[in-house]
C-alpha cells in the first residue's frame, strides 16, 4: 500500500498538551469514543472497497480510515464544509488527538476530503455503518 506514513511522535507541543488532557473535555470525549471502536474491520472494509491509494506510483495517498475519521468528524461537529473541516483539525487539539496526527503535522486539504467522500459508495458506507452498530449493540 501506498500511504502517507504519519508518525506517531511527540512533539513539544503534544507534550505540553498532555499535562492538561484530564481538563479537556472534547478531548476526553473523542479519546473515549477512539478506544470503545474496533477500528480493524472497519479499515479492513475501507480497504477492500477504496482504490485510491493502492498504487505504488503516484503521491503517497492518506489512508482510507483516516479519511473515514475526519469524516465521522465532519458530521459529528456539524462542520458544513471542507475548508472549514481543514481549518478545524489544523486548529483543534481533540482532533488532532482523535485522528492521531501529531500537532506540527498538516491536516489533509479540503479537497482531498470532498475526493474521498465522492469515491466512498453507498454499499461500503451501509457496510461500514452496519460495523459500527454491531460494535455498539455488543
Amino acid at each position: 500500500m501506498a500511504y502517507k506514513n504519519i508518525q506517531n511522535y511527540f512533539s513539544f507541543a503534544d507534550i505540553a498538551i498532555e499535562k492538561n488532557a484530564d481538563n479537556n473535555r472534547s478531548l476526553l470525549f473523542l479519546c473515549k469514543i477512539n478506544n470503545s471502536i474496533d477500528w480493524e474491520p472497519v479499515e479492513h472494509l475501507l480497504i477492500k472497497f477504496y482504490e485510491t491509494g493502492k498504487s505504488k506510483k503516484g503521491e503517497r495517498a492518506y489512508s482510507p480510515l483516516f479519511l473515514f475519521k475526519c469524516f465521522l468528524l465532519q458530521k459529528w461537529f456539524q462542520i458544513k464544509s471542507d475548508p472549514e473541516l481543514e481549518s478545524q483539525i489544523n486548529d483543534r487539539i481533540s482532533f488532532k488527538s482523535f485522528l492521531k496526527l501529531p500537532m506540527d503535522y498538516p491536516s489533509p486539504d479540503h479537497s482531498t476530503s470532498s475526493r474521498f467522500r465522492k469515491r466512498l459508495s453507498k454499499k461500503v458506507m451501509m457496510k461500514i455503518n452496519g460495523e459500527l452498530l454491531y460494535q455498539f449493540h455488543e
